[in-house]
């Protein structure tokens, strides 16, 4: 079984969410789920079939969350320094077509946030810029075409 690297951070939020499934939305379900059947026929009852594949859904994700959480391999950012990026890095990178700056930190692929400038270590970017220091160009392949990214800082916080 193929370890997942996670932040410690990333592993708490799905512990979090793990128990949220598993203590309130499962139990709500269950009750859902009786009371649509308190309503007579099933088979023309929407609340019911609702409740069913809403169930389905919940009992999906617990057993995806359980499944990643045993297989994780959580890694202390705060422990690691240094100036070449790897996982846990938070890299800021100059975009050399629009001189524009942006900063990711490079995540485990269950933790990713583009939104929270965190990025999947799986992803085209990250893949880019493994093994870069500071100073150097990072060619990206994306959708729009081939980006330029030039390492302007380097960190692990």
């Amino acid at each position: 079984m193929e370890k997942i690297p996670m932040t410690a951070q990333g592993m708490k939020a799905l512990e979090d969410e793990l128990r949220m499934l598993k203590s309130q939305e499962r139990p709500a379900v269950i009750k859902a789920i009786a009371e649509a059947r308190e309503h007579g026929d099933l088979s023309e009852n929407a609340e019911y079939h609702a409740a069913r594949e809403r169930q389905s859904f919940i009992e999906g994700r617990i057993a995806e969350l359980e499944d990643v959480l045993s297989r994780a391999d959580v890694i202390d950012v705060s422990k690691l320094s240094g100036s070449t990026i790897r996982f846990g890095a938070t890299v800021t990178l100059a975009d050399e077509d629009t001189d524009g700056e942006v900063t990711y930190q490079i995540v485990g692929p269950h933790e990713a946030d583009l939104e929270k400038g965190r990025i999947s270590i799986a992803s085209p970017l990250a893949r880019a810029l493994i093994g870069k220091v500071m100073g150097d160009t990072a060619e990206v392949s994306a959708p729009g075409g081939f980006r330029s990214y030039e390492v302007v800082n380097v960190r692990f916080s």
